[in-house]
């Protein structure tokens, strides 16, 4: 453990914890650990794990069970970020759940059952034809739920081994997931942050209720962030000026700065998908990407959308193209490479790894956004890397990751109040150093 000594707040944080993970897991499965940007959760966190002599869990199929500590995410990204600073994390969604897909028999079958209601509905009139169209439409949209893969809980996670589950990130969790959790009767510690966004759906089912631990108290170091200070405005709703924090902290309009200044000012975050897909479209146009809607390499952003463990994908990482070629209808091919520089691919006979072939669909959309797409698409997509342009992403996609600058672009995504100082709180923290907020 470091010299760095708690202050007297977070020693009662670890104590409280310590106390209910000796005595009282029984009858309170879910202890809260909240606090704001720089209150130090993380370190009360590892403080408390360290008085506990809680190690990182080892399941049966690592060789051998040492009940532990699983520690899991909402987000992929949140993940791959703990386990570089050397706390082992998966997502959630891959600690508890095992993935159903239908075969393709099965939504062909699916399909062919729609397709005979739908000419049998063509002989009916009046009342019939009205009522066969409406069960039409309800199959026709069991259909669709086939071509996405489901979750089913899984009774082998090792979930139901270890001693202690942590969730960090934890605002984004809904309340069916939280049910999942709580449903392998482990101890369950989760450190939230109330200002940040709730899931895309609903509340956040574990933030929904008070803490048992709120840390208010920001860290000296970060209380003298202007970054801190814009974050807190916006969690309070206050009014931020236009005009510089610091050296590298300021508020513009957006017509302050060109697309071409933009591309050098860090990652750009906005709060709609549209926006995002103008955004991504100006900032190509700015590096002189205009001849094609397709990625032309290295220097273009290209963020993951989609988890492929085989191949040590992750939603949320930022890859790198190199290679480009069309392959034709549905996808092109590209030598890769993660945010670390490792070269991504299935192993060839050489034991190098070969191309990968992604999905155009997501490139696509911002051409001409088409909705149906993967209703078209599923068959083929769901044997392809998916990505998209990154050089702006939203606020919820970016939850989870942090950059050494940031540009937050303020679309006036909110539905009320709180959703706005939520967006906005959440935009701002993900930026470590400098931050250009636009207005």
């Amino acid at each position: 453990m470091s010299a760095f000594t708690p202050s007297p707040t977070q020693t009662a944080a670890i104590r409280a914890i310590k106390e209910w993970f000796e005595t009282r897991t029984h009858e309170q499965q879910v202890f809260r650990l909240f606090g704001y940007a720089g209150s130090g959760k993380s370190t009360v966190l590892k403080f408390a794990l360290d008085e506990l002599g809680l190690s990182p869990h080892r399941g049966a199929k690592d060789g051998g069970c040492v009940p532990g500590v699983v520690t899991a995410t909402f987000t992929g990204k949140a993940a791959l970020v703990l386990s570089r600073k050397g706390t082992p994390a998966r997502t959630i969604h891959s600690l508890i759940y095992s993935v159903i897909a239908a075969t393709e028999e099965e939504i062909e079958a699916a399909g062919k059952r729609v397709r005979e209601a739908e000419e049998t509905a063509r002989t009916l009139s009046g009342f019939d034809r009205t009522a066969a169209e409406a069960a039409i439409e309800a199959m026709r949209q069991a259909l669709s739920a086939m071509k996405h893969p489901r979750f089913a809980l899984n009774p082998e996670s090792d979930a139901a081994e270890a001693r202690l589950i942590v969730l960090d990130e934890v605002s984004m969790v809904g309340g069916e997931m939280a049910r999942d959790l709580m449903s392998f009767g482990k101890p369950i510690l989760v450190l939230g942050d109330p200002g940040q966004l709730p899931p895309i759906k609903g509340e956040g089912a574990f933030t929904r209720d008070g803490p048992d631990i709120m840390l208010t108290e920001i860290h000296r170091q970060a209380a003298e962030s202007a970054i801190i200070r814009l974050a807190t405005m916006a969690r309070t709703g206050e009014p931020i000026g236009f005009g510089s924090y610091d050296a590298h902290v300021a508020k513009l309009r957006k017509g302050d700065i060109t697309p071409e200044q933009a591309l050098r000012g860090g990652q750009l975050i906005c709060g709609l998908n549209a926006t995002r897909l103008q955004l991504n479209n100006a900032m190509r146009a700015a590096a002189g990407f205009t001849d094609t809607w397709l990625p032309t390499g290295p220097a273009e952003k290209i963020i993951c959308l989609k988890n492929e463990n085989a191949l040590g994908l992750v939603n949320g990482m930022f890859l790198a193209l190199e290679d480009i070629v069309d392959e034709g209808s549905m996808f092109f091919s590209a030598v890769v490479h993660d945010e670390e520089g490792r070269r991504v691919g299935f192993l060839d006979r050489e034991g190098r790894p070969g191309r990968l072939r992604l999905y155009k669909g997501h490139f696509e959309d911002h051409v001409a956004h088409d909705a149906r797409r993967h209703d078209r698409d599923w068959k083929e997509k769901r044997h392809l890397t998916e990505a998209t342009f990154g050089w702006a992403i939203t606020a919820h996609k970016a939850q989870g990751s942090q950059w050494p600058n940031v540009i937050v672009w303020d679309d006036g995504l909110g539905r009320s109040d709180l959703d706005r100082r939520r967006w906005l709180y959440t935009a701002i923290t993900r930026a470590e150093t400098g931050l250009v907020l636009l207005a």
